[in-house]
């Protein structure tokens, strides 16, 4: 008996996964902005509301292969040692988040930005990540010194560090066959500015 159902895109599969592959071909087939949630769903052959599920937004997509790296930060620091001097302790939280991520996860947001047409959304989410986790670093900062640093320095070492951080992740993603893990390359950014700071506080 023949299902009378019809079937939109691939075979029903509710896999993050099958979502991120679909935004990623779709993305290039007619650009990030000419694509919609709608589109996306059904190109996975699931519903809007299973997209839902996994994204908050179409956005989220662009940090599929960031966003469970970056959210490792918060622990990190927690982790590190109370005898550690607070600098050392930042720059290697960074660094061990980094070498969590697996190398061969690099975001295609990153690596097709003019094609998929990503940049102006990619800064933009971006951004507000960027703030929660300057938040989160700020914090460990002030917790250590214990007021000792005054109210400029903290915010100062949060966004110099990530800022750091995010100019290391960007010349890894376009680092092509030659790159070498994200680690590396976060450690050599990370390093100098955590010096610096280390000497100021």
């Amino acid at each position: 008996m023949n299902d009378p159902t019809p079937h939109v895109g691939r075979p029903r599969r509710s896999s993050k996964r099958t979502l991120e592959e679909a935004a990623a071909e779709l993305f290039l087939e007619q650009t990030y902005a000419g694509t919609t949630v709608d589109q996306i769903a059904a190109r996975a052959g699931v519903s809007r509301n299973t997209f839902f599920n996994y994204f908050g937004s179409k956005s989220d997509l662009l940090w599929v292969d960031f966003d469970e790296t970056i959210e490792r930060l918060a622990d990190e620091l927690a982790a590190a040692g109370a005898e550690d001097p607070v600098m050392d302790a930042v720059r290697d939280a960074l660094v061990r988040v980094a070498t969590s991520h697996p190398d061969d996860r690099v975001p295609w947001a990153l690596t097709q930005v003019d094609l998929m047409g990503t940049r102006d959304d990619l800064e933009a989410s971006g951004l507000r990540r960027f703030m929660k986790q300057s938040a989160i670093v700020q914090a460990f900062v002030e917790r250590r010194l214990g007021g000792a640093a005054g109210l400029v320095l903290p915010q100062a070492v949060a966004f110099a560090v990530l800022g750091a951080a995010a100019a290391a992740a960007g010349v890894w993603a376009s680092a092509g066959v030659g790159r070498r893990p994200l680690a590396t390359y976060v450690a050599e950014a990370v390093g100098p500015v955590c010096a610096g700071f280390a000497q100021a506080l």
